[in-house]
């Protein structure tokens, strides 16, 4: 073996552990900024009373003039991360409902005129990969966050609460309406029982019938959380007012993915 393959051979045996070193350092997770202290929700739900109609649609035009008052909110959001230690459990399952709809909206607003929250996709775009609910541009504790890591990371899979899918809103017709108040702790259990059952009995995102319904593709895209104690149709059926028959035909409707803009409130 002559010199020089003898140095290429020692480069590589000494740099390439530092370099998976370094790679490892990288991927480590940031540690998010923690606060003893939960935020105030309420600014939040005056805004939401003024500009989010009954029936769940915004007025994306009004909330231009509020970007101040919006950002007051989410910076006390951004400041105030989960303390897992200290919060309860409902404390901190209301502020993570809460961030995602109000930095839904600030997205919204930021780019507002738009006729749909797809127009924002990033370029290329990757379905599940690289859409703008993977865009990070929000920081919650100190650590760049993003809309998919509220929803999967930390909603879906550390609450184990199938409610959720009723209660976060991603500014389109066919999702969930936004309620017109901020997700407390004082009445959380109340407040997703009301939004599944709204969100069940609309006939503009189920159409309930015993033996053939079409739903929400919600339920066909999250199957999984609705059914690890039960069946899709006995999960339904705990807030139907019309029954769905256990041998019934299920299809889906096709999902609206325009702005959930009200036209006056």
């Amino acid at each position: 073996m002559n010199v020089l393959v003898m140095v290429r051979h020692l480069v590589i045996l000494f740099f390439l552990p530092v370099c998976f070193a370094c790679l490892c350092f990288a991927c480590q997770p940031e540690t998010r900024e923690s606060s003893s202290e939960t935020p105030d929700h309420s600014a939040w739900t005056r805004l939401l009373k003024h500009y989010v109609s009954e029936d769940g649609m915004v007025d994306y035009r009004g909330l231009l003039d509020e970007r101040e008052s919006l950002q007051d909110y989410l910076d006390q959001l951004s400041s105030h991360a989960p303390d897992t230690a200290k919060w309860s459990r409902d404390e901190q399952l209301a502020y993570w409902i809460n961030a995602y709809n109000a930095f839904t909206v600030k997205l919204i607003i930021d780019n507002y005129p738009l006729k749909s929250i797809r127009d924002l996709h990033p370029t290329p775009y990757i379905p599940t990969v690289n859409t703008i609910w993977h865009s990070k541009f929000f920081k919650i504790g100190g650590v760049e966050t993003s809309l998919d890591e509220i929803e999967h990371e930390i909603l879906r899979k550390q609450f184990n609460e199938p409610r959720i899918h009723f209660a976060i809103n991603c500014a389109s017709v066919s999702c969930p309406p936004l309620k017109n108040e901020a997700f407390t702790a004082a009445k959380l259990d109340v407040q997703l029982n009301e939004m599944a059952s709204r969100f069940i009995n609309d006939p503009k995102r189920n159409d309930l019938t015993a033996d053939h319904p079409r739903l929400s593709r919600i339920f066909s895209w999250f199957e999984g959380d609705f059914t690890r104690n039960g069946s899709l149709t006995d999960y339904i059926n705990q807030f139907a007012d019309t029954k769905i028959q256990s041998d019934a035909i299920i299809d889906f409707m096709p999902y609206d993915w325009s702005l959930n803009e009200a036209d006056e409130i």
